[in-house]
């Protein structure tokens, strides 16, 4: 008699909504990555709030089912969110991607949220968060930085660090030259964070571990 499968080997694709405002690299990698058969999940979803924006139309010229809101048709930040959420949960996912989503999410846009939601940030959290982190780091002297994969709660960049990728600063750099080498962790990183998630290495609820996973270049997968 053959042995039962393992609950690994038949564990569904993890269902993935992803939120982006930009040119939509951070979704191109997660698709690529998918297609390839290198990341177990099904897109289920793109929301934006640019109906112009790149990850907007590469969702559409790709078949992923694509939606944009204006937050100038809602009275406040609030009401968007919320609306905005409402539409993530009707294509059930079970995990959010921030993947370059340029809106800072309010407290009842979280609250909403169907499910866990986790955003890419260019620093070691928790050192600098919020915005120009190349730059603060050069002038706090930093030997390293890099990027980390955090869940999202109601701090900014304040929720659990899930993965981080190291790159040592180099001598006479300025910060586009830094953050030039820091994004190209940060692709490889988020694929290896939403794999861990997908395969059940890393827990999101329950009694999960606070401890940070370290990540190099050959947990990286880097191509």
């Amino acid at each position: 008699m053959n042995a039962p499968s393992s609950p690994e080997a038949v564990r569904p694709p993890l269902r993935v909504a992803v939120l982006a405002s930009g040119r939509g690299s951070n979704l191109q990698a997660l698709h690529r990555a998918q297609t390839e058969g290198r990341l177990p999940i099904a897109l289920v979803g793109v929301f934006s709030d640019k109906p112009g924006s790149g990850a907007v139309a590469y969702a559409r010229a790709h078949g992923l089912p694509a939606a944009a809101l204006l937050p100038s048709d809602f009275p406040d930040r609030e009401a968007f969110d919320v609306a905005l959420m409402q539409a993530v949960a009707a294509t059930r996912p079970e995990l959010i991607v921030c993947a370059g989503f340029m809106r800072i999410i309010s407290k009842a846009g979280i609250r909403a949220a169907p499910c866990p939601m986790i955003n890419i940030h260019p620093s070691l959290l928790p050192k600098f968060p919020g915005l120009h982190t190349h730059a603060r780091a050069l002038a706090a002297g930093e030997h390293e930085h890099g990027a980390s994969v955090h869940l999202v709660d109601e701090v900014l960049d304040g929720g659990r660090v899930l993965a981080q990728a190291r790159v040592p600063v180099q001598a006479g750099e300025d910060p586009s030259q830094l953050a030039e080498r820091v994004l190209s962790r940060e692709h490889p990183l988020l694929i290896a964070t939403v794999r861990a998630i997908a395969d059940g290495r890393i827990r999101l609820q329950g009694d999960a571990s606070a401890r940070v996973s370290w990540l190099g270049d050959d947990d990286l997968d880097l191509e």
